[in-house]
């Protein structure tokens, strides 16, 4: 039997290194030709290295002139056309309106879509997302669920709001509770010392980045003693990044901290002691899920994503979004109470092992595949 091949279309290398490396060469063992095609800035060779052909296509995500962006069409039409691939699997908006697309113009055997997160358009009240947001709303009822597909979910929300909207058939949703994560590399440690929080995320509004810092200044200024950590880069395509001079103003204050992007989360997450992320909207937050496996208890919002990492009062609270105080009272029940940060971690490491273990998401991923 010849070898089926797998395409994967993505915006960015490093969002394939993050969230779809191990499922690409899980694909490979099993018996795939897998192809990466996304934009290369620096991880690159960190996807080759893993023995995988990748194959580099200059993308803007924010993209919006019409001549470069029928130019990015023509090249994944050339793409497809050359590699002839028998699946290809999409992930977020673009790939998935001008993969599916060519797709379809050229008769792929199989189509697997990912809109995972729905971004700025989808969590911003800003006119701009307004606008937007019927075009893209009639995108994906257009290109999502085209001829033999199946579409991937992170949360029952984003699957049911979909199916309700029409874009796809009930049939061919599939729920895969996000990227996964490596139990052995992210695991429980015992630790001391001042009670630290951590944020890891890009630094955007959305991301609930200034709830987090006001929840400090306030927590700080009871004298109550913390450290507040914020990881992550910016990321100016998005229209909701903070600039550097802002988190580096942020990071004057005692207490509060900005450590820019980083490669060594886990071990971070090791030397902290509660995992926050006051987000507007998620897939399902890759952050959070590590922080899981690794023990710690979460503060999140009660919001799409989140709320599928957290039982409220459980391992963690859930809190509205765009609010300061209550992610404030949740923070200091937690600071305070080192037996409590111990009661709930431990049932966020059992939540992590039943529904984000690496092998749980690749076997599921491996499962739609060979449905197709």
């Amino acid at each position: 039997m010849p070898q089926k091949k797998l395409l994967f279309l993505l915006s960015e290398d490093w969002f394939v290194c993050s969230h779809f490396l191990d499922r690409a060469v899980a694909a490979k063992a099993a018996g795939y030709d897998v192809v990466i095609v996304a934009n290369e800035n620096k991880h690159g060779d960190q996807i080759r290295k893993e023995g995988l052909r990748f194959v580099p296509l200059s993308y803007d995500r924010g993209g919006v002139n019409i001549f470069k962006e029928l130019q990015f069409l023509y090249k994944i039409y050339q793409l497809y056309k050359l590699e002839k691939p028998d699946i290809v699997h999409q992930i977020s908006a673009k790939p998935i309106f001008y993969g599916s697309l060519i797709a379809s113009l050229l008769k792929t055997p199989a189509i697997v879509n990912a809109p995972i997160g729905l971004g700025y358009v989808f969590s911003s009240n800003e006119l701009k997302a307004k606008v937007l947001k019927p075009f893209i709303k009639s995108a994906y009822r257009i290109f999502l669920n085209r001829g033999n597909s199946k579409v991937i979910f992170e949360n029952n929300d984003d699957l049911n709001y979909f199916v309700k909207m029409n874009a796809l058939k009930a049939k061919d949703a599939v729920l895969i509770k996000g990227a996964g994560v490596d139990m052995e590399e992210y695991k429980p440690v015992s630790k001391s010392g001042i009670p630290s929080i951590v944020l890891i995320a890009r630094m955007l509004r959305d991301k609930g980045i200034k709830e987090f810092v006001e929840a400090a200044k306030n927590i700080l200024s009871q004298n109550i003693k913390a450290r507040f950590v914020l990881v992550g880069g910016l990321d100016e395509v998005n229209p909701t990044s903070f600039t550097e001079q802002q988190l580096t103003e942020w990071s004057t204050i005692e207490g509060i901290e900005w450590l820019g992007k980083r490669n060594d989360v886990s071990e971070i997450l090791k030397q902290s002691h509660i995992a926050c992320l006051p987000s507007y909207r998620e897939g399902l937050p890759k952050s959070l899920i590590e922080a899981a496996a690794c023990g710690l208890p979460i503060v999140t919002t009660d919001t799409v994503g989140c709320r599928e990492t957290v039982e409220d009062g459980e391992n963690g609270y859930l809190v509205p979004i765009k609010t300061i105080e209550p992610l404030a009272i949740a923070l200091i029940k937690l600071i305070q109470n080192q037996e409590l940060r111990q009661t709930m971690g431990e049932k966020s490491r059992k939540r992590a092992e039943k529904e984000f273990a690496n092998e749980l998401v690749i076997e599921q991923t491996l499962k739609v595949y060979s449905s197709l």
